[in-house]
């Protein structure tokens, strides 16, 4: 009989008590199934056009709550592996993450965060907090570190409603490195190659108090400029109808926007730059 066969009943190690982590419960009885297993053998470095990864992410606190967003971009190398690449999953009701990176792997490890949330509400009986969320995400990309060393690193973004939070500062967003760190960023941040040039227009139409249609029309014009001037990083395809993905945290939880919303405000924001192409000024 195969190791850990059990003739389809469930192992013992499921009836006893333990940690409320599943990533730690799959570690310590199926480490086989962790995205963060080592898939290449020791010191070999992936080729950067061997494995799709994706860019740009980028997250906003605005009046409500928290707005995140990404291109849909996926590339190996030069070429474009795939046209409208989700980079944006809700985490649970009031948290979600999008990456930037090795899709693969980024895309396990959005579903075993997922199941990690769910899985430490039902054995706590009460609902991580959001630190706690991040605190829990930072070590899930730094089992990922040896993957990372080898050229297949998941650069996750973090966004969340705090309701706990002082009013006006509960939309939080959270960046990471390779290695695990942790840090909060106050207002807005941006990830992936795209990054430099997305964050460098947030720097420049981001202001306090935005509503909900500014920080979506500001998100969207972050991720124009960062297409515009990063090959990996894809701008809207009319055509196709391939728009970036918008969603927001707010105290009534997540929402992706609509198709037909997010569609509209591209082609407004398409059309003001026909006029004019470097994008609007800095806000007042």
């Amino acid at each position: 009989m195969p190791e850990n066969d059990t003739g389809g009943r469930l192992g013992e190690e499921f009836f006893t008590p333990g940690t409320s982590s599943f990533a730690r419960f799959l570690a310590a009885h199926r480490p086989g199934l962790l995205p963060t297993r080592s898939p290449l053998p020791p010191g070999t470095v992936a080729a950067p056009d061997a494995f799709p990864h994706g860019t740009t992410v980028l997250a906003l606190a605005y009046r409500d709550g928290v707005l995140i967003a990404g291109d849909r971009r996926a590339t190996m190398g030069n070429l474009i592996a795939q046209r409208d690449l989700e980079k944006v999953h809700p985490a649970d009701d009031h948290t979600a993450v999008a990456f930037a990176g090795t899709v693969g792997l980024a895309l396990d490890m959005v579903k075993l965060y997922q199941v990690e949330l769910t899985h430490f509400e039902k054995i706590e009986g009460i609902p991580m907090t959001l630190d706690g969320k991040a605190r829990r995400l930072a070590a899930m990309i730094r089992e990922n570190l040896g993957q990372a060393m080898q050229g297949l690193a998941v650069v996750p973004l973090l966004a969340g409603y705090d309701p706990k939070a002082p009013e006006g500062e509960r939309g939080r967003i959270f960046s990471f490195d390779v290695a695990g760190g942790l840090y909060e960023k106050r207002a807005f941040h941006a990830e992936g190659s795209g990054s430099p040039y997305a964050g460098g227009a947030l720097k420049k139409l981001y202001r306090a108090g935005l509503t909900r249609r500014e920080a979506a029309l500001a998100a969207l014009q972050a991720l124009y400029d960062a297409a515009d001037d990063d090959s990996a990083t894809g701008g809207p395809d009319l055509n196709r109808r391939i728009f970036p993905v918008v969603s927001v945290i707010t105290e009534d939880g997540f929402e992706r926007l609509p198709e037909p919303e997010t569609a509209d405000l591209t082609r407004e924001m398409v059309d003001q730059r026909r006029t004019r192409p470097d994008g609007p000024g800095a806000t007042s």
